[in-house]
């Protein structure tokens, strides 16, 4: 069984992160650790995690705020991580009880595995946030509710169901670190996020591509371990960043 690093990616959303966090404490599998990437945040996330305990180590890695540099936020945690397998999460995405142990067993030397997501409205997530309501031990009769009421955009990611999992398309498309499960010497092989992107978007995809390139295979993670994705503002995608990936592919 791999060493799990987990790696969440923060900026000044302690609201969110505190649920990600206890969510994370109450997983099935217990056998891991946990860096924060911290993008920037101020003080306050710093103070709120000196005040946790939490059943799994905690690491908070921090770099100074100068705009959206997440691929080098998320390099930096995975330089702290003394794990051999990283999963990525972001700070508004929280993972269900059996996310780690899925993860556990969907590891496989020579892939990479990609989750999904359920996508929160304004209204419901605030109602979370505001309740710090354990979301993540919900049954699907719950899930349907949310659904009926247009809570969330879709229920199909969060029923367990057996899939081909290695015959999917071997493309970029569709990978996001909000979910996603590599080896760390597949990671470092390739030389992590490439940290010329900055602003909001395309490194992930950057990333995929990379793996891709190297020999590294995607493997489906859909029906086994989605995320619940908070709601938050969108922000404009850096059209450097595409630009950049663009000659990448």
């Amino acid at each position: 069984m791999p060493k799990i690093s987990v790696i969440i990616t923060t900026y000044n959303r302690p609201d969110a992160l505190i649920l990600v966090l206890n969510a994370l404490a109450e997983q099935q599998l217990t056998d891991f650790e946990v860096i924060v990437a911290d993008d920037g945040s101020t003080e306050a996330t710093a103070k709120f995690i000196q005040q946790l305990s939490t059943p799994y180590d905690l690491q908070h890695v921090w770099q100074e705020d100068q705009g959206f540099r997440a691929a080098k936020a998320r390099n930096l945690a995975v330089m702290a991580a003394n794990g051999d397998y990283l999963v990525f999460l972001d700070g508004d995405c929280i993972p269900r009880i059996d996310f780690i142990a899925k993860h556990n067993q969907l590891a496989e030397l020579g892939y990479f595995v990609v989750g999904n997501r359920v996508l929160f409205n304004e209204k419901f997530t605030q109602q979370v946030i505001k309740s710090t309501m354990s979301v993540w031990t919900w049954p699907i009769k719950k899930w349907l509710s949310a659904y009926l009421n247009g809570y969330i955009n879709r229920l199909s990611p969060l029923f367990r169901l057996p899939f081909i999992r290695k015959y999917c398309r071997q493309t970029w498309r569709g990978v996001k670190t909000c979910n996603l499960g590599v080896w760390k010497k597949d990671f470092n092989q390739i030389n992590g996020f490439d940290e010329k992107f900055q602003g909001w978007g395309h490194e992930d995809a950057d990333l995929a591509v990379r793996l891709l390139k190297s020999g590294i295979r995607r493997k489906n993670g859909r029906f086994a371990i989605p995320v619940l994705h908070l709601w938050h503002h969108e922000e404009t995608r850096n059209p450097d960043n595409w630009q950049r990936f663009k000659q990448r592919i």
